[in-house]
This record gives structure tokens, C-alpha cells and sequence, in this order.
């Protein structure tokens, strides 16, 4: 396909996107089944351009004049496929069938427009306005710098799996995607991803990945699951385990020593999670019966560490999802807010005398992180939060960044400020006195 029909075929699917709200990968699946001489290249060439028009809906259409799925195509296409204005005009009018057609005088001017810098923050930034007061609380002055990193496109993690090959054995099978080591994640690599119209490394096809040697994963994601302090011969609980990324690679930084139980109350959630600790050679996890709480509740103050991935808004996620933050409602948020007090309140039973709970969501909402952190302090007097300054010098090293929000309590993981997605961390230490072991002292 010639790049104008590829803007023609993106202005479609973008139709389905926003005007008969589909999924973006679903309306790209449909259009893909519906096009089956469109080849690969062409299907990655022209997803490039859908999701970078909904990681800077607004930015783009500021520069167009209008919020059209044809002027949102047209207008995202120079950055996603690395063309000049007057290159896109003769895109269009190539004469193809299939072009998305002549641009107009303003579709045109559009192309050179600058959005700058007097528009409204949420138009710079790319995101819904309805956020705008909770990233505010969030970011502060910092607000638009830190939310137009989510309109960029975000790499592939990486974490080499220390079980069975180190970092520098992964670099070298991975070479041919011109892989580098991670920022921070001590066996983190991170995969550029690809300018212009080019595909996403597949690398979960690389021999490498299936014999067990590296694990994808953002470096957020990994760093998190370092700050856990999990270590050999502990017992720790991923509360909500999923599909088992945390509990891997806790699983290696304990040297498959001790016993992590994983647990996620949805069946279907954790299912993978079994295939993959076979192939990674993760073998102190268990499982415990998706949704049996009771079963859960038998380890009542066992845990040296319980590990509370929340489910929570993925605000964190929004430059690999973009279409999920204009998805999100105030609805949505208040369902995983109650969620996350739910999982909090049950892992505050499962930590023992003197053990760690770890909050962690990937969101960059202040509702669901800092504000749910000082919920369970209200809540939970016998613990007490541990600054995570100490806890990264003591695990990754002595070169200590700061949050992204400026707090020294808790962490915000962000693109602009890591070159990772959105996570935050905050730890809690709970008491050798707690209510329980002083009704048994005497």
C-alpha cells in the first residue's frame, strides 16, 4: 500500500475507534479481516498511525482545526512516518484509489502548524481534560513536560531472566534489534522501538525467550518488583499475580529459594502463569485457588513480604494503551478505587510481625496512590511507611532518583522522568507488636 492509502485505511479505522467506540485493537483486527491484501507492513504501518494519533488526539487536532478521524490521519502522519508536509500532500495525491484524497487549503496548513504553547494544558499534554485536576495534585508545574512523554512511543522492555542466562547473554542474542541496557532495572534492556511505519520487535519469537532467558517487561515494572525486598528463603505472597510478570522475577531475585504463593482472584487472569515459570525455571511459586479468599486467609500473618499489585485505572500504561485514557470515566476510577482498599485490607492480614507490604499500581492518578496510601495508614496503625530512598540503596544502588510527584515517602515511576511507564511504590513495615501477638504475651 502507498503511505495515502495507508492514512486513508487509518482514517477508517480511527472512525470505528471514536465514533463507534471499538477498541483500538479490535478496530484494527476488524479492518485488518476486512483488507486481507494489506500485507504486514502495512498493518504495522498503519496501527503506528492509529495509536499515534490517540496518544496526541488533542495536540493534533489543534493543529488541524478539527478532531475528524481524516484530520487526526492526516495530521499525525508526518511525525509517524517521518515526512515532510509537502511529502504527505503528494501522498494524497497520488492518484491511488485508495488515497485518503487532495488535502484542502487548511488540511495543509494544518501540516506546518505549531500547536504552541498558550493552549489549554490538556490540549499540550494529550490528555483528558476531566484528569486535569488529579494530574495537577500529581505533577504539579511539572504537569504538561511529564504528560507529553506519554505521547511518545515506548519501548520494549526486557528483563534477563539471572536463572538461566545474565544480561550481557541476552544483549548479545538480541542484537539485531540494537538492544541497551536499562536506565536503572539491574538486568533491564530496553528494545528502541522502531521509527516511522516499521513493526515492533517481536522478540517473544527469538529462540532466546523460548529457552527461558529473558522475560518482556517494562523497567518500571522490574524495578518494582526489586523494591520489594523480597530475598532468599522468604515467604511472599503476590497478591494479585495475574499473569505472573512480578512473581517471575521475584521469583529469580530470590534464587528459587524460599516460597512465593501467587494468587489472583480471576482464573483466567493467572492461567499463563503456569507455562511461563516452566519455561523461565521458576520453581518456589506456587498458586492458590483463583477467588478462594478462605484458602488465602489460612496464611494469616505469614508473610515476610505481600506484594499488593493493584488493580487500578493503568494510567501508568497510557503511551502503550492510548486509547484507554479517553476510555476512562469517573465510573471506572471509583470501582478500582474500592478494589484497591479491598486488596488492602486483606493483604494487611497476610503480613507477619515485623514484614512489608508493598502497594504498587501502574497509575499516575494522585486517587490511587498517594491518597490510597494514607487510606491504609488510617486504617492500619500497627504498620509504617518505609521511605523508599533506603530501600532502592539497599537493592539496586547508591544513585537514588527522585519522584516524579517530589515526594520521599512513596515513588512515581514516569517516561519523562525514568524512561519507564507509570508505576508507583510505596512500602510499609508492620510493627513486632501487633494487636494479636500482645493479647498473647501476658
Amino acid at each position: 500500500m502507498k503511505i495515502g492509502a495507508r492514512i486513508a485505511a487509518a482514517a477508517e479505522v480511527l472512525e470505528d475507534i471514536l465514533e463507534r467506540h471499538l477498541p483500538a485493537g479490535m478496530a484494527l483486527s476488524d479492518w485488518g479481516r476486512k483488507h486481507r491484501f494489506a500485507g504486514s507492513g502495512d498493518r504495522s504501518a498503519i496501527g503506528n498511525l492509529v495509536y499515534d494519533v490517540l496518544r496526541r488526539r488533542h495536540s493534533v487536532a489543534a493543529c488541524m482545526g478539527e478532531a475528524t478521524p481524516r484530520a487526526l490521519a492526516i495530521g499525525a502522519s508526518r511525525a509517524a512516518f517521518k515526512l515532510s508536509a509537502d511529502d504527505v500532500v503528494a501522498a494524497a495525491n497520488d492518484g491511488s484509489p485508495h488515497s485518503i484524497g487532495p488535502l484542502s487549503d487548511a488540511e495543509v496548513a494544518g501540516l506546518s502548524r505549531d500547536p504552541g504553547a498558550d493552549l489549554p494544558a490538556h490540549v499540550q499534554g494529550d490528555y483528558p481534560e476531566v484528569w486535569h485536576d488529579s494530574l495537577v495534585r500529581t505533577f504539579g508545574e511539572r504537569l504538561i513536560e511529564e504528560m507529553v512523554a506519554f505521547g511518545e512511543r515506548a519501548p520494549v522492555g526486557v528483563r534477563a531472566n539471572e536463572l538461566k542466562a545474565d544480561r550481557a547473554k541476552v544483549l548479545k542474542a538480541l542484537a539485531k534489534f540494537s538492544p541497551e541496557p536499562a536506565r536503572y532495572a539491574l538486568e533491564g534492556i530496553v528494545v528502541p522501538h522502531p521509527a516511522g511505519g516499521r513493526r515492533t520487535p517481536n522478540v517473544e519469537s527469538e529462540p532466546a525467550h523460548g529457552k527461558g532467558w529473558f522475560e518482556v517487561q517494562d523497567e518500571g515494572s522490574q524495578i518494582v518488583a526489586t523494591l520489594s525486598g523480597a530475598g532468599p528463603r522468604m515467604q511472599v505472597l503476590d497478591l494479585c499475580a495475574g499473569a505472573g510478570g512480578k512473581s517471575l522475577a521475584i521469583g529469580a531475585q530470590m534464587r528459587n529459594t524460599g516460597q512465593i504463593y501467587a494468587y489472583d482472584r480471576d482464573a483466567s487472569q493467572l492461567r499463563p502463569i503456569f507455562e511461563r515459570l516452566k519455561r523461565a525455571g521458576v520453581r518456589n511459586v506456587q498458586t492458590i485457588p483463583p477467588g478462594d479468599e478462605a484458602a488465602l486467609l489460612e496464611f494469616k500473618e505469614r508473610f515476610d513480604v505481600v506484594f499488593v499489585d493493584a488493580p487500578c485505572s493503568g494510567s501508568g500504561t497510557w503511551r502503550r494503551r492510548p486509547d484507554a485514557k479517553w476510555r476512562l470515566s469517573a465510573e471506572n476510577l471509583a470501582t478500582r478505587l474500592q478494589d484497591q482498599q479491598t486488596v488492602l485490607s486483606l493483604g494487611r492480614q497476610l503480613v507477619k510481625p515485623g514484614g512489608r507490604l508493598v502497594y504498587v499500581t501502574c497509575s499516575i492518578l494522585s486517587e490511587e496512590n498517594i491518597d490510597q496510601s494514607t487510606w491504609f495508614l488510617s486504617q492500619a496503625p500497627e504498620f509504617t511507611p518505609l521511605p523508599y530512598a533506603a530501600i532502592w540503596q539497599a537493592t539496586i544502588g547508591e544513585d537514588v532518583p527522585a519522584s516524579a510527584d517530589g515526594r520521599e515517602d512513596s515513588l512515581l515511576l514516569t517516561p519523562a522522568s525514568h524512561g519507564t511507564d507509570g508505576f508507583y511504590f510505596a512500602a510499609f513495615q508492620k510493627s513486632l507488636k501487633t494487636e494479636k501477638s500482645m493479647s498473647t504475651d501476658g
